[in-house]
């Protein structure tokens, strides 16, 4: 197989600026990075090192990944220090067979999960070590005993159904792999290891990359702060089925002048494992009518991209008589999909939402249609050059 040398030649020119700005620690530099080091390789890679990597080296550092939590290999390995741990004993401490534990960490070092210090003795890395955080540690048990098995049956479900597009979340790949007719959040619901699996995985999910409440995302301060008037409500934000209030902490953190109330709802289940003075935590069903009135914002973070387009109408419309015409806003933090050159985080996102509950990620055009359909109108879209998720800010249609 030839390679184009003079696409790698500007690829690696291209890498070569990006380590620049990254050392000048220029915003974004990170990304672009990765991602010139992800069109190299794929310009690299032989189609048989390609299909290797794909089909069983990736899919093994999965399942070694998830071995060694169940054995806390990581954990051993971050007490180990600088000078590491040797394979003899990292298998004493796990009760495991030494030949066993050592072809499992030497896949892990090919697959830059764990470091090796010599022959037969490993060391932590940066990812191993997040893999004892249980928020990094849950990722992996939801994904590979959850989501995992889904996208297994993602082939022969769509061949099952003459590859037509599910749209039912209670009949999906999801259901196919887990034999079962509930959506996945009622079987969530019923099985409570996972749930909490994935309730702690979502604390991790967003780690790190830019939030709507960053400077330079959206203005805050000009289309929130400003105009609130506290003799419609004292309610400023209400964070509807805002899990255990990771957004409104982010939203005081970076503006603790806040004039108003900040309000979380969510299920009775989720409330009631939440205790926190920053905000107000309410049991709501954001299927049934919206009961704090007059807000300044009703927020919904990765809402609407679980549910049908159907659903989401229902959701929105149970907002919007509580909303006060030309004052409340409508916030929604979702992944918006450009039309054209996506980046793998945003159509990896949409496949699992495709095999986890027959639903999708959806475009601007695909908004504005349905957020119409509610009785709303998009206002603006507020992107972030590097974020995966945009804020959209619409308001009742008047029209």
């Amino acid at each position: 197989m030839n390679h184009d040398t003079s696409q790698i030649e500007t690829l690696l020119s291209r890498l070569q600026t990006a380590g620049v700005a990254y050392i000048a620690r220029t915003q974004g530099a990170r990304e672009k990075i990765i991602n010139h080091c992800y069109d190299l390789i794929s310009s690299l890679e032989l189609p048989s090192e390609a299909i290797m990597r794909l089909g069983w080296a990736e899919p093994a550092r999965t399942a070694n990944c998830r071995i060694a939590i169940d054995l806390e290999i990581f954990g051993h390995l971050k007490e180990g220090g600088k000078a590491g741990i040797t394979v003899k004993k990292l298998a004493t401490n796990c009760s495991a067979d030494e030949i066993l534990i050592s072809r499992i960490l030497k896949h892990l070092v090919a697959m830059k999960v764990v470091g090796e210090n010599g022959q037969d003795t490993y060391s932590t890395t940066p990812l191993a070590e997040a893999l004892t955080e249980a928020k990094y540690r849950d990722g992996i048990i939801f994904l590979h005993d959850v989501a995992g098995p889904s996208f297994q049956h993602l082939p022969k479900y769509l061949k099952n159904i003459n590859y037509t597009c599910p749209t039912e979340i209670t009949n999906g790949p999801f259901q196919a792999a887990h034999k079962t007719e509930l959506s996945a959040f009622s079987w969530l619901d019923q099985h409570p290891p996972y749930l909490h699996a994935f309730n702690s995985y979502m604390t991790a999910y967003r780690a790190g990359k830019p939030s709507w409440v960053d400077p330079g995302f959206y203005p805050v301060a000009g289309r929130l702060i400003g105009g609130f008037n506290s003799n419609y409500s004292e309610a400023f934000l209400v964070d509807v089925g805002g899990g255990k209030g990771q957004d409104l902490h982010d939203l005081k953190e970076k503006y603790p002048q806040i004039p108003g109330k900040l309000i979380l709802q969510d299920r009775a289940a989720v409330i009631s494992t939440v205790s926190d003075d920053i905000f107000e935590a309410i049991p709501h069903d954001f299927f049934t009518a919206q009961p704090v009135k007059d807000a300044r914002a009703y927020y919904l973070h990765s809402i609407l991209h679980n549910w049908s387009d159907d659903d989401c109408v229902r959701i929105l419309q149970q907002l919007k008589p509580a909303m006060r015409p030309g004052y409340s806003r409508l916030l929604l933090n979702e992944i918006v999909v450009p039309r054209q050159g996506p980046k793998w985080p945003v159509t990896s996102m949409d496949q699992l939402m495709l095999v986890l509950a027959a639903v999708q990620e959806r475009t601007e055009a695909d908004l504005t249609k349905l957020l119409k359909r509610a009785g709303f109108r998009i206002v603006q879209v507020y992107s972030h050059e590097f974020g995966q998720e945009s804020l959209i800010e619409a308001e009742q249609d008047v029209e």
